[in-house]
């Protein structure tokens, strides 16, 4: 084994990279936008698109450099409806259509409560119990078209192998769907008359089976290449830091959503109002985890590019104690219901100050999604935030923890490549770590305590 292919779809871009397993790098990658398309029959994916984009990049990759696996991540609350010939029964579901949100009463009496599920009850269709309840209410002829119910990585491996499956860091993402504490189903699949529908979990790392005969015509690769059964891209991002760190340690996965999850950490009380849950890691263990939709409210805020941070910059926010409240997506994370306002004069779209302030802004919310889920010990972040100074300044010296943000340009490619690979293979994932000199740090964290004082 030495090239992986790795589909991975994220709520923003779909993307297929080519993974050299003997240091992780990409040697190749291909995006296209995660577009949604608005109907009918409700707001859903763009699968045939990416369908078409992934077969022509898999025999790109194969004819540039040889392809010897695939494997696939994708992000979480997200299942696919299949008929009794492998075609979708329904489209699916974008999480973000408020459609759910009609059937929200009786869902609330059908799903288990947090202390079974480790899920908190999210808006529209977060939970994928919640959106599947819906699909059945509003079309009645759709469960009985429905043969089997797949999680998101696994429709794409099924495509490619024909074999169904679930995998357990999907059904562990506030779903409703699993039970972290037993490793198996929640009650609400029989509640929602889906037991003999829903295909068996598996773990990540398991081999689906072969690309199909006519993948292998189309875009040229071997009939024997062995397709893995997929992981939720959090799970992916946390996995190379499972395999080679010593807890306690936390990982902080940005992207859309920034999730804090935490290894070895202290014992808490989760509270699901916060956006507070459980995950699953590829595993099968329980991973105490905390989110808010990170890039997406750095896109908002900010309100298009803006320069590189400079020291001028950091001192004009600091001086003027420019705060941004939150939340900036008051849908979810730890002030899930507030409503963000600016503090002190509000830099303009453009400019660095603004940028600086959204950054200050993003970590300490991370702060208190780490606070939520009993931090301990190291920081480790993954994504597009490793890439920002400020982020992560301010994250260290709010913490009091050593940050080390990783080398990598994504974590979640890295992190699916691995599942090929034997544990004892793994080389200890690549890491820089940010410093300060001390006068600044004391300045970032008078603004620190400030920020709290005023968001709590």
């Amino acid at each position: 084994m030495r090239h992986v292919a790795v589909i991975d779809i994220g709520k923003t871009n779909a993307k297929l990279a080519l993974v050299d397993l003997s240091d992780l790098s990409e040697i190749a990658v291909i995006t296209r936008p995660n577009r949604v398309l608005e109907g009918p029959p409700y707001p859903h994916f763009d699968v045939e698109g990416h369908w078409v984009f992934l077969l022509e990049g898999l025999a790109r990759f194969h004819a540039e450099h040889g392809i010897d696996a695939i494997s696939i991540t994708t992000h979480g609350a997200c299942a696919a409806l299949l008929d009794a010939n492998g075609e979708l029964a329904a489209p699916i579901l974008d999480y973000e259509f408020d459609g759910p949100d009609e059937t929200a009463a009786s869902y609330n009496e059908l799903r288990p409560p947090f202390d079974e599920t480790g899920s908190p009850r999210l808006a529209g269709g977060l939970n994928i119990g919640a959106q599947l309840h819906w699909q059945f209410s509003a079309d009645p002829g759709l469960r009985a078209r429905t043969d089997t119910i797949v999680t998101y990585p696994q429709y794409w491996g099924h495509r490619l192998t024909g074999v169904a499956a679930t995998d357990v860091t999907s059904l562990g993402c506030h779903t409703d769907l699993w039970n972290p504490h037993d490793g198996q189903f929640s009650t609400l699949v029989d509640r929602l008359g889906i037991a003999n529908k829903i295909a068996s979990a598996r773990r990540s790392a398991d081999i689906l089976g072969p690309v199909l005969p006519e993948i292998a015509t189309r875009t040229g690769l071997a009939p024997g290449t062995p397709v893995h059964c997929g992981i939720h891209d959090s799970n992916a991002s946390l996995l190379p830091h499972i395999l080679t760190q010593a807890p306690p340690f936390s990982v902080v996965s940005s992207g859309t959503w920034t999730i804090a999850m935490s290894i070895g950490g202290h014992p808490v009380s989760l509270d699901p109002g916060r956006d507070v849950l459980i995950n699953v890691n590829a595993q099968g263990a329980a991973v105490p985890s905390a989110r808010f939709m990170g890039g997406r409210e750095h896109d908002l805020a900010s309100g298009g590019s803006y320069p590189e941070a400079t020291e001028a910059a950091l001192a004009e926010v600091l001086d003027q104690g420019i705060i941004l409240t939150p939340a900036v997506v008051p849908e979810t994370g730890p002030y899930r219901g507030c409503f963000s306002r600016w503090v002190g004069p509000e830099p303009s779209i453009g400019s660095a100050a603004r940028g600086v302030a959204v950054a200050l802004y993003l970590a300490l919310v991370t702060k208190r999604c780490l606070e939520l889920v009993g931090h301990r010990g190291t920081i480790i972040v993954e994504g597009p935030f490793a890439r920002n100074r400020i982020y992560l300044q301010m994250l260290s010296v709010s913490t009091g923890c050593e940050v080390t943000p990783m080398v990598s340009a994504t974590g979640t490619s890295q992190g699916a490549a691995l599942l090929i690979m034997a544990p004892a293979s793994i080389q200890r994932v690549s890491a820089c770590r940010t410093s300060l000199q001390e006068p600044e740090a004391n300045r970032l964290k008078h603004y620190a305590d400030n920020w709290t004082r005023i968001c709590g």
